[in-house]
């Protein structure tokens, strides 16, 4: 009996797969990677697991699911990864001196003769899906462990944390070499994940690469000898961020711009010396990113109606507060969706330009040859706008000229660094500007933070507790009892329980009780009571509400607030 022919009975007897459809299933089956059990899901239409697992049982096979499995250090050594990932497979376990290989293709005769001749023991084979065996190969291995290893089998790259590196020994290499691969993959996969920043980071025996997803940092499972290949990485970088490769002793800033799965990502590259070498930086921007709306921020219904009323405004300053990487730059840019008109002319200075919105005239901060915010600005008042968006004001000159645009009929947005709304005013005098101008310009503040929201997935409910409302102090809206829910941890969500992140906002309007109280010189505690007595919600309260709706958790909030509420 010929193999097309068994494996022809056995897929009828699966009672998956019809008649009409054998055929069709293994001519398919030698246009795919994945073989008999790819082609059948694509002919037939038929859950791989399902069929799988009738396959294994057909074959008198254990089907295994790889999820809890630790195959350990010495099934790992035994399987080199090379044949791993060029067959797709992975280690299950070694058994009274035999290795039990996962497949997802039992049938290909060429993978068993190949994985015995790369295996110094028997083997018997498992049956698993493909992407059960992906993710157990990349976390036995780490990621990109075949690339690496064809890095050092073909010696493209010299092994040595000392080798220098030129452009043209790089460029020689040609776009498929190995290094050229390694650092692509490494960034298409953090995009895959969500990533906004890679970080690769060299410690005394390892090179660190993290990802940063939902404001969270997460290492990357790497093989151990990504080390030997720091220098290659590193200089990979500097070509592609046009840096000189030859300086390692000063800190460098630089940009890549590239195209990943069809979307073009805008890369700021920044290197650091250490002790170990060269800590390299990457923040991920992409370019063409779906644009938030206002009313995809997820904001109270009150505090909607108040920023939109302040947005459509013809003069007056809206801040947007926050650390670092809170999202106001994303707030600023749904506002300006939001009064985006036909018949109004809207400059930003940005630094830099993080999306790009038709029908804007945006600017990019070049502080190398003087092209500061506070010199675009000064200019901007000479281009005849209704709108100015500034990026952020750092410093004494551009908050006066962004104070005086406002004052002579232009709406100005823009950003500063204070941890809750009532704090900006006192940023602003600080700088040097008359309280009497801050109290007049300022409209509003919105201060915000951004909290990771719970996989829908996999969230499950709970209840308030006594001790939760006592150590927390939470309103009567969250009193024991009250029904929420805690992160418990899948697949879709990488086992943390969050996915994505949203906004939570306190938004200061500035009345002329506040103005009275700016101009006296009040201090922040002081204006942010006032602005509470007049209905200002926290932070925390806006916290609190997203809790409830089951967003996201108490910790969350706590973790994003302390500092405003402290």
């Amino acid at each position: 009996m010929s193999a097309d022919t068994f494996i022809a009975k056995l897929l009828l007897r699966t009672g998956m797969i019809s008649e009409d459809q054998v055929g069709k299933v293994l001519a398919k089956a030698t246009e795919v990677d994945g073989g008999i059990a790819e082609a059948a899901v694509t002919v037939a239409g038929v859950s791989e697991e399902a069929f799988l697992r009738k396959v294994a049982s057909l074959l008198a096979m254990p089907f295994t699911a790889l999820d809890d499995i630790a195959p350990g250090k010495e099934a790992i050594s035994h399987l080199p990864s090379n044949a791993v990932f060029q067959y797709n497979v992975a280690p299950v376990r070694l058994e009274d001196g035999v290795l039990v290989v996962a497949t997802s293709n039992p049938f290909n005769t060429a993978m068993a003769d190949g994985l015995r001749l790369a295996v110094d023991m028997p083997i018997r084979f498992a049956v698993a899906t493909r992407e059960d065996i992906a993710k157990a190969a990349k976390k036995a291995y780490g990621f990109a462990a075949d690339t690496i290893d064809e890095l050092m089998a073909n010696g493209e790259i010299t092994a040595d944390l000392d080798t220098d590196f030129s452009k043209t020994d790089l460029s020689e290499l040609g776009q498929e070499a190995s290094i050229v691969r390694f650092v692509n993959q490494i960034i298409a996969e953090a995009d895959r994940q969500g990533a906004t920043d890679i970080h690769f980071e060299p410690m005394e025996d390892e090179l660190r690469i993290r990802y940063r997803i939902d404001g969270m940092l997460h290492k990357v499972e790497m093989p151990p000898q990504l080390n030997r290949l720091q220098a290659a990485i590193t200089s990979r970088l500097k070509v592609m961020a046009n840096l000189d490769i030859a300086e390692k002793r000063l800190p460098m800033d630089g940009r890549i711009g590239i195209r990943v799965n069809g979307e073009d990502i805008d890369i700021r590259v920044s290197t650091m010396p250490t002790a170990y070498g060269e800590s390299v930086s990457l923040r991920l921007l992409q370019k063409s990113g779906s644009m938030v709306k206002l009313g995809d921020l997820g904001m109270q219904p009150d505090d909607q109606a108040l920023i939109e009323k302040l947005i459509h405004r013809p003069n007056g300053i809206i801040l947007v507060t926050g650390p670092t990487g809170s999202g106001k730059s994303t707030s600023l840019y749904a506002f300006l969706h939001e009064i985006n008109r036909m018949d109004v002319r809207i400059l930003t200075a940005e630094d830099p330009i993080e999306y790009e919105m038709p029908g804007i005239n945006q600017v990019a901060v070049r502080s190398d040859i003087g092209l500061t915010f506070a010199r675009i600005l000064r200019s901007f008042l000479r281009q005849d706008p209704d709108i100015c968006m500034v990026g952020e004001i750092r410093d004494a000159e551009t908050a006066e000229i962004a104070i005086n645009a406002s004052l002579t009929g232009h709406l100005v947005l823009s950003t500063l660094h204070t941890n809750d709304s009532a704090g900006a005013f006192a940023r602003l005098i600080d700088m040097g500007v008359e309280p009497f101008l801050v109290a007049s310009a300022v409209s509003g503040v919105l201060a915000q933070r951004l909290v990771r929201r719970l996989c829908m997935n996999c969230r499950r409910e709970t209840a308030v507790t006594e001790r939760d409302a006592r150590t927390f102090q939470l309103p009567d809206i969250l009193a024991p009892g009250t029904a929420i829910y805690e992160p418990a941890g899948c697949e879709r969500c990488g086992n943390t329980g969050y996915k994505g992140r949203g906004g939570i906002f306190e938004l200061l309007h500035v009345t002329e009780a506040i103005e009275s109280m700016i101009i006296a010189r009040k201090s922040s505690a002081e204006i942010r009571r006032k602005a509470m007595d007049q209905g200002m919600h926290t932070l925390r309260d806006d916290g609190w509400r997203s809790v409830l709706i089951g967003r996201t958790t108490l910790g969350e909030v706590l973790r994003v607030t302390e500092d405003s509420e402290d």
